[in-house]
């Protein structure tokens, strides 16, 4: 089968780009043809189809003039329709699977795929096709559900992209001419959701989605077969982004009124700055790590903490600690509880209590150690039979088969 993976970027550089490469990774070595779709970034990594791929600037790092200029692009890419078609008429492609779409490729790329009658599926990464700002939260970091009623001016009234003014307007425009001209809806066959609480919230929001909407859990492609859980260093460990949104703050007031036991943070984001200026005496700030350096840190700790306080997905976090064996306490929100049962692969608390989080971590370390071993057969346990290569692409391409059919 000849697949079209499109996604903005082409290189490593969060959560939906690890699902997307591994996606590619493990079709390719089930003997499917990728052809990816992407930006054109001097950080993307190799591809023999970059002649196709699209002039746009990461707006993030450009001048004030340059981001004036492209605004028009940001909404609707007339050159990345242009280059997908150049795309579709050499490589004829039998599906297309979109991950991040939005402010950059943009839905411009939509009527082509419909034109050339290519069935479309998308991974839903996050909330970005009901929120303007893609988080549901608002420009105060808290949960916002007020574009509900599709009026995607509470985006710019809110400040809800990090409470900055001109882009949460960029956003409302983005979405206002989304919704009235380009509806995925309407081009979209399938919406593949990665929790079970986001293919709910998406339905809440508009019910068009039910009949579309099939629910897969993002996956690992390295789940060990065997755990040996040594209990040799007794630390807790928070790895990801370093953000409000991720419950940081709340983490570190609940980790100061636990002296006993050691706390390592490894990430970046922006508050780098100021968790590496101020935190208590028995928290490690380590910084970014990534490969096999990370997967020793999560493999050797007792917990990993996931302490967000906006509706995470499914956090890629969560999938890694538990299939390398390692317990989860997570706050009770968005798709994190679906992925922890409580007291065998890990512990929920209430979100945004730190006082509460607290007690949970207290009740984790007093844990005999013989009780941590078991959790931790059954946290890979869960891993493998959750978060499989063989599970995700079986499903997969029963979804790519169903909508081939279906087109015909």
């Amino acid at each position: 089968m000849k697949i079209l993976q499109l996604n903005k970027y082409f290189y490593q550089k969060g959560g939906a780009e690890t699902v997307f490469f591994n996606t590619i990774s493990t079709l390719e070595n089930r003997g499917h043809q990728i052809i990816p779709f992407a930006l054109k970034n001097k950080k993307n990594k190799f591809s023999e189809y970059a002649s196709y791929f699209v002039d746009y600037p990461e707006l993030s790092e450009s001048n004030i003039w340059t981001k004036i200029t492209n605004i028009p692009a940001f909404i609707y890419n007339r050159q990345a329709a242009k280059q997908l078609e150049r795309l579709i008429l050499d490589k004829k492609p039998d599906i297309a699977h979109i991950h991040l779409l939005f402010n950059s490729l943009s839905v411009s790329i939509l009527p082509v795929l419909q034109k050339y009658r290519i069935p479309t599926v998308m991974t839903v990464h996050d909330y970005r096709l009901i929120c303007p700002a893609y988080t549901l939260t608002n420009g105060k970091g808290k949960i916002c559900e007020l574009c509900k009623d599709r009026h995607f001016i509470h985006c710019t009234l809110n400040r809800c992209s990090n409470g900055n003014l001109t882009n949460s307007m960029l956003l409302s425009l983005e979405n206002s001419f989304r919704s009235c001209f380009y509806e995925p809806l309407n081009y979209i066959d399938k919406f593949i959701f990665v929790s079970k609480f986001a293919q709910k919230k998406h339905i809440e929001f508009n019910p068009g989605y039910a009949p579309k909407a099939v629910q897969l859990y993002n996956f690992t492609p390295d789940i060990p077969t065997r755990i040996n859980k040594k209990i040799n260093h007794r630390y807790l460990l928070y790895f990801g982004r370093l953000s409000n949104e991720k419950g940081i703050n709340s983490l570190l007031e609940a980790i100061r009124h636990i002296p006993e036991i050691d706390l390592k943070i490894i990430g970046r984001g922006p508050l780098s700055k100021e968790i590496g200026n101020n935190y208590p005496k028995n928290v490690s700030f380590l910084g970014f790590k990534e490969g096999q350096e990370l997967k020793e840190y999560v493999k050797n700790a007792l917990f990993t903490i996931v302490p967000s306080e906006w509706y995470e997905n499914n956090p890629l976090s969560i999938i890694e600690s538990l299939s390398l064996g390692t317990p989860v306490i997570g706050s009770n929100i968005g798709g994190i509880p679906e992925l922890i049962q409580d007291e065998k692969t890990g512990f929920t608390f209430t979100m945004g209590s730190p006082a509460d989080l607290t007690k949970t971590i207290r009740k984790a370390i007093a844990i005999p150690e013989e009780k941590l071993y078991e959790m931790s057969i059954a946290c890979n346990k869960f891993a493998q039979q959750h978060f499989s290569a063989d599970k995700h692409f079986n499903y997969l391409i029963s979804i790519y088969q169903s909508i081939l059919k279906a087109s015909k």
